[in-house]
């Protein structure tokens, strides 16, 4: 009898969601999580979005489109639901701008989905937008950027952008959440970890090796 060799043990791979509401760069982020090892998929169905390990909603454009066309979807109460759950949620650029309390764009404000306090706002810099790779000041012990090194760079395409945290626990026992800042003009929001919910202002799924390092620190965290 010819002996076997034993099976090699295969690790699950995590269920991601891509929200289809209508904005951001779907294809791309579809490739840059299944090129970390993702089982992913496009959808705005309400059970697969809330079901699956990961939700990432994307984001391009105006705020005020970008909010209506996530109410329109039913993807406010995805988000919601999720997080009251402790579901994983990971917001990029202006998926992450509607995470905040309110934008403003020229004069007209708009309410967002208020899970952090604070406005996004013009962005204030000689250039706008922001367009490019720049470098980022992440906070000791991040679990979004651990692995990558101080000088590395990220893509941004943005003319808003959230100048103040304005979130304080003021609970010793509750962990404050990680934000990390960059600067173009002035110093804005570049990523916040916070629980279950994390985003950046940046798009990850085109910062080359980088993106994709920071992409899979999240997958591990699912």
């Amino acid at each position: 009898m010819t002996a076997t060799a034993p099976r090699k043990k295969v690790a699950s791979r995590k269920k991601v969601v891509v929200f289809d509401y209508g904005f951001g760069n779907i294809r791309s982020a579809e490739r840059a999580l299944a090129h970390v090892g993702a089982d992913v998929e496009i959808t705005r169905d309400y059970d697969t979005a809330m079901n699956a390990d990961g939700l990432l909603v994307p984001g391009v454009g105006a705020f005020a489109a970008c909010m209506q066309g996530l109410k329109d979807a039913r993807g406010d109460w995805i988000v919601g639901r999720r997080l009251s759950g402790g579901r994983p949620v990971m917001g990029i650029c202006v998926g992450m701008q509607i995470l905040f309390g309110r934008g403003i764009e020229h004069g007209v404000e708009t309410e967002g989905l208020d899970e952090w306090p604070g406005t996004v706002g013009p962005l204030k810099a000689d250039v706008v937008p922001h367009m490019g790779w720049n470098t980022v000041d992440a906070p000791e012990g991040s679990r979004l950027f651990a692995g990558l090194p101080a000088d590395a760079r990220y893509y941004f395409v943005h003319s808003y952008a959230v100048h103040d945290w304005e979130l304080e626990t003021g609970n010793p026992h509750i962990t404050a959440p990680k934000v990390t800042w960059a600067t173009h003009g002035e110093r804005f929001v570049a990523a916040v970890e916070n629980g279950p919910l994390w985003a950046t202002q940046f798009h990850p799924e085109k910062s080359g090796d980088a993106g994709a390092q920071l992409l899979s620190n999240w997958i591990e965290t699912l």
